[in-house]
């Protein structure tokens, strides 16, 4: 369901506009230009053959929410939902589809009414004719004018830097010579400066629908008193609770919203540390877990220097409480940061220390193999093949060809560098064999492309092999 094409959308490009899932892909198209309307038009038309058909009413739910309709965007999320559980997309659709509604009409529990205003609505008529039922237009209309200042008001929050720009569209279609014109490509400047405000005032509608200016000033203060009470009185089951949060960051990391699930964390943590252990009673392995998905959340933020700060909380905490699963996370991810930033000898320290926690051979294929990586990277090149040999041992025993693939090409590229071309291509022909198995095609291509310069570089004499670099990287 993921959509990636974004350097490029043109809805009318698609080859067949029968197809269904070229309607859905149109359908994101449409929805990626702003064009809620097409893009439901084009789900619905997916629909049509096959009521059940999954991306279509995915693609439903997401055009009724960018339209504002969150209450029917709902029923599709739940429809999609029951026809295919396992998919996080629609469990995450259910979730924003109900934020939004609450948002919009806030809850019951946070509106209070009062008797005050005018009542005689409810008293029965006795004939007589209130004394000022003829100011009654003049108040009316006075009321009006302020409704419209409101409006403005709202209009302006909401659109906030873009409301001038708004405001200065608005004076550009006063000026009658230049509206009259056109550009380039045929259309009226007036065309052009009313479909941007038109846009601007959808935009405006949509926002308001999704969070109303009172909505957001209430249930921020409400937020704020419930906040203030969490930090001292934890919840009913706070194990459960905490639970129930992880379980939300980690989805929310895994699907890619990385943003979201560092806000939660950070508000998680807030929360725990106020809390004693006698609430929380592993309260040091739930901080650990924490500084783990902040600091994972950075790196791919690409925020390397806080991501590292935060893997190093976490490996003092487990050293503290002597967790030696939570200390083969810390030093796991450290080293990726050390990686990631060319620190290669401190990455390979790192995961030399981690070598006695790894548990089972998955595991080990890997880390011999980040290393080995690490030791090809500073050119000590009987280093990197020998833990290639090491992960391809690990690999073996686990049957694992995607591992086998990858300790090959390191051995491989080890050998090129010392010049040992025959064993260097005897292990490019392994991952040739692992490559096709596997069917990944790129990478039987690169190693094609290797191989046929194996031989040329048997033919000539080369000062040495360090010269030539390896055209093949690992395919990790």
């Amino acid at each position: 369901l993921n959509f990636s094409h974004e350097d490029e959308i043109k809805p009318s490009s698609f080859l067949q506009p029968d197809d269904k899932n070229c309607l859905v892909a149109r359908s994101r198209c449409y929805l990626k230009l702003g064009d809620a309307e097409s893009a439901l038009k084009d789900a619905e038309t997916s629909l049509q053959d096959n009521k059940c058909f999954f991306k279509g009413l995915y693609q439903k739910a997401e055009a009724l929410y960018t339209m504002g309709d969150f209450e029917f965007a709902l029923v599709y999320y739940h429809r999609g939902n029951k026809l295919r559980p396992e998919l996080q997309e629609f469990r995450l659709g259910i979730q924003k589809a109900q934020e939004a509604i609450d948002n919009s009409v806030g809850s019951p529990s946070s509106v209070k009414l009062e008797n005050k205003g005018d009542v005689s609505f409810f008293h029965k008529s006795n004939g007589v004719r209130p004394k000022n039922l003829n100011h009654s237009h003049k108040r009316e209309s006075k009321k009006h004018g302020r409704k419209m200042d409101k409006s403005e008001k709202r209009a302006k929050e909401l659109l906030g830097e873009l409301y001038s720009d708004r405001e200065y569209l608005e004076k550009l279609l006063q000026d009658e010579d230049l509206i009259k014109g056109k550009i380039r490509t045929g259309e009226r400047v007036q065309d052009l400066i009313v479909g941007c405000i038109s846009y601007l005032d959808t935009r405006t509608a949509f926002w308001q629908q999704q969070k109303p200016i009172y909505a957001r000033q209430r249930d921020r203060k409400l937020m704020q008193q419930q906040w203030n009470r969490v930090l001292h009185k934890p919840p009913s089951d706070p194990t459960r609770y905490v639970l129930n949060s992880l379980e939300e960051i980690d989805t929310a990391l895994s699907v890619g919203n990385t943003e979201s699930g560092l806000k939660k964390a950070r508000e998680l943590m807030k929360a725990v540390k106020e809390w004693s252990e006698e609430v929380l009673p592993n309260k040091r392995e739930v901080l650990g877990n924490l500084h783990s998905y902040i600091g994972n959340a950075l790196m791919d933020l690409g925020n390397m220097d806080k991501a590292l700060h935060q893997h190093e909380k976490d490996l003092e905490l487990a050293k503290k409480g002597d967790l030696m699963d939570s200390k083969s996370r810390a030093l796991d991810n450290i080293g990726r940061v050390y990686a990631r930033i060319g620190k290669f000898q401190q990455a390979i320290e790192v995961w030399e220390e981690k070598l006695p926690l790894a548990c089972g051979g998955l595991e080990n294929a890997w880390l011999f193999h980040e290393i080995g990586r690490c030791y090809l990277e500073l050119k000590l090149y009987r280093e990197a093949r020998d833990y290639g040999s090491r992960s391809l041992m690990a690999a073996d025993e686990i049957s694992d060809e995607k591992w086998q693939l990858n300790a090959s090409v390191l051995m491989a590229q080890a050998e090129l560098k010392l010049g040992n071309y025959k064993a260097c291509v005897t292990h490019f022909e392994r991952a040739l064999d692992r490559a096709k198995l596997l069917q990944d095609v790129s990478a039987s291509e690169a190693i094609q492309k290797v191989n046929t310069d194996i031989p040329i570089l048997l033919s000539h004499s080369l000062p040495h092999p360090s010269h030539h670099p390896s055209r093949l990287w690992p395919f990790l």
